[in-house]
């Protein structure tokens, strides 16, 4: 399965590149895995898939492997987190998108006269807000952070330098 991902679904992001920690991708992302389990989120399903950032770039075999983490009871947004070698270091990085189904794309662009494919994407009370939040704050202090952490921890690295600040509209901490 081929995933397209577009910059404007993009809502939240962060990233780290670890020293000299290329080839361990596969090992970091085990963790995180793990670190969902231990979660005990039952609304929580996560899979591995294939990305691209356009049909064209997709079929011309531009794409990358992400662990996509989907809360049931949210399933517009999802969690894209990555790790790959990047020379001799390791990026490790997670976007936080929306991406509701067709049908609920063409009724928020007829609603917003085509201004806006997540209109209703976002028409979420203050319970799934609040169920959003936690779910990204859990993907990203309790499984990630945790994972960069114990890799740097076996590295004999820290992360003195690291912000685990996100970038986007959550900021998250």
């Amino acid at each position: 399965m081929i995933v397209t991902l577009k910059d404007q679904q993009i809502l939240d992001r962060w990233g780290v590149v670890l020293e000299r920690a290329a080839g361990r991708e596969d090992e970091l992302l085990k963790q995180i895995e793990s670190y969902l389990l231990q979660s005990e989120l039952s609304e929580l399903h996560w899979e591995k898939v294939a990305t691209a950032s356009g049909i064209l770039k997709g079929l011309f075999g531009k794409k990358r492997e992400y662990l996509m983490v989907v809360n049931k009871h949210l399933k517009d947004f999802r969690v894209y987190v990555s790790a790959r070698s990047y020379g001799i270091h390791l990026d490790i990085s997670w976007f936080l998108t929306v991406e509701p189904g067709v049908l609920k794309r063409a009724s928020s662009s007829f609603i917003t006269q085509g201004e806006d494919l997540y209109f209703l994407s976002f028409d979420i009370d203050f319970h799934d807000q609040q169920d959003l939040r936690a779910f990204v704050t859990v993907v990203h202090r309790y499984c990630i952070k945790k994972a960069v952490e114990g890799l740097l921890e076996k590295l004999g690295q820290e992360n003195l330098n690291f912000d685990f600040r996100s970038l986007g509209f959550l900021k998250i901490w």
